[in-house]
């Protein structure tokens, strides 16, 4: 017998497991309920396009006709209906296959439970890894168990994700780069970032190299807890091994130090991430970062200064709310002549909103400056705003 599944992770979700004995059969499962009665509301089975399910109707006719051996068409085609999430005409590959001679394999089951999990038939799921666990010729494999992983994972049941992670070990099957990112997910999903360091120290220590997903969740687990000194150590790590900074580590390594007030680093993360030539959707966020941080402190020198170097950059505004926070920078300080040297030097690279227009001509309204509110009133009417 091989390896059972533990039984704590389906009591864990409230569906029991069905037990298989040696001589179960596929058969024994396409005639179980086909709908996820423990699925809440939201993870009900969504019809499929009637298109894409009649193109794989006739795909599975034609290889049927055809007398197709090879395995992996129909491992194809049922990965094909999970994506569409119908898993019953993904059973109803396994009688045809079995009617052309052909044997199911350990990689045809796993595209079914993969269809499964993809419209969260988890009973189902479950079921079809216990007939493999009984079966001779279709013992579940790596790629079984990393299936079931991530599934868990996704769902967000970080108990059921470690769960599976030690049956997959106590089945002999080491852990890959697959098998971490599902468990680094799974902590990370659920806000355990002692977790997240804990599995990705395991990862490490298995000379097993990192990929960008769980590079990006370490170092966002890292500015999350408001760790100064290890998001700047992670970040540079990062840079040191040659990965890309993509523009959600930008993102959150800005607001850390956005929330510390800390814009003496954002301008040194910037000074790195130019020497670096990083991406310039990632240079934007820290540009746009250091820029509302100025404005927020009315440090109007600094401000002018930022935007002329990101211009300079060929990086332009993309939000009328960091624009805002420059033009209501100047307001506070009465800098009416600076605030027009502002916007003609943005006119050419950024089109002001209506909202932008709105907050103009509620600031020269109030500071009763007529002939800039004239000027302003006559440029919405040319924008189409009036």
């Amino acid at each position: 017998m091989g390896t059972r599944v533990p039984l704590s992770v389906a009591k864990g979700l409230g569906l029991g497991l069905i037990r298989c004995h040696s001589n179960s059969s596929i058969s024994s499962i396409t005639s179980m309920p086909r709908i996820f009665m423990g699925c809440p509301p939201r993870f009900s089975l969504s019809s499929s396009p009637q298109k894409a399910q009649l193109v794989l109707e006739w795909r599975l006719e034609k290889i049927l006709n055809e007398r197709e051996k090879n395995p992996g068409c129909y491992s194809e085609l049922i990965s094909m209906c999970g994506k569409i999430r119908n898993v019953p005409l993904a059973m109803e590959v396994f009688p045809s296959m079995e009617a052309n001679g052909i044997k199911p394999t350990s990689g045809i089951f796993n595209a079914l439970i993969l269809a499964c999990f993809s419209s969260y038939n988890v009973i189902t799921a479950l079921s079809l890894f216990e007939v493999m666990d009984h079966s001779d010729a279709c013992k579940p494999n790596s790629d079984t168990y990393n299936t079931f992983i991530s599934a868990f994972a996704n769902l967000g049941n970080d108990k059921a994700t470690q769960a599976w992670y030690s049956s997959r070990k106590a089945a002999g099957f080491s852990a890959d780069l697959q098998t971490y990112e599902s468990l680094i997910f799974s902590c990370f999903k659920c806000k355990n970032f002692d977790g997240v360091d804990r599995f990705y120290e395991e990862m490490v220590l298995s000379a097993i190299t990192p990929n960008i997903p769980i590079l990006e969740m370490v170092l966002v687990g890292h500015c999350e807890r408001r760790n100064r000194v290890k998001s700047k150590e992670f970040f540079k790590f990062i840079l040191d091994g040659g990965w890309e900074i993509n523009v959600n580590m930008a993102e959150k390594l800005v607001g850390l130090y956005c929330d510390l007030g800390d814009v003496k680093e954002m301008e040194e993360l910037l000074t790195i991430l130019m020497k670096s030539k990083q991406d310039s959707k990632s240079l934007c966020r820290v540009h746009f970062g250091i820029i509302r941080m100025y404005a927020a402190l009315d440090r109007l020198d600094d401000v002018e200064y930022s935007v002329g170097r990101m211009l300079r950059q060929g990086i332009m505004f993309q939000s009328s709310e960091d624009v805002h926070k420059v033009i209501c920078s100047y307001f506070r300080r009465a800098a009416y002549d600076r605030l027009d040297l502002f916007l003609e030097c943005i006119r050419g690279s950024y089109k002001l909103t209506r909202s932008s227009y709105d907050l103009l001509v509620a600031g020269y309204r109030r500071a009763g400056l007529d002939a800039n509110l004239e000027t302003v009133m006559n440029d919405m009417k040319m924008a189409g705003f009036l």
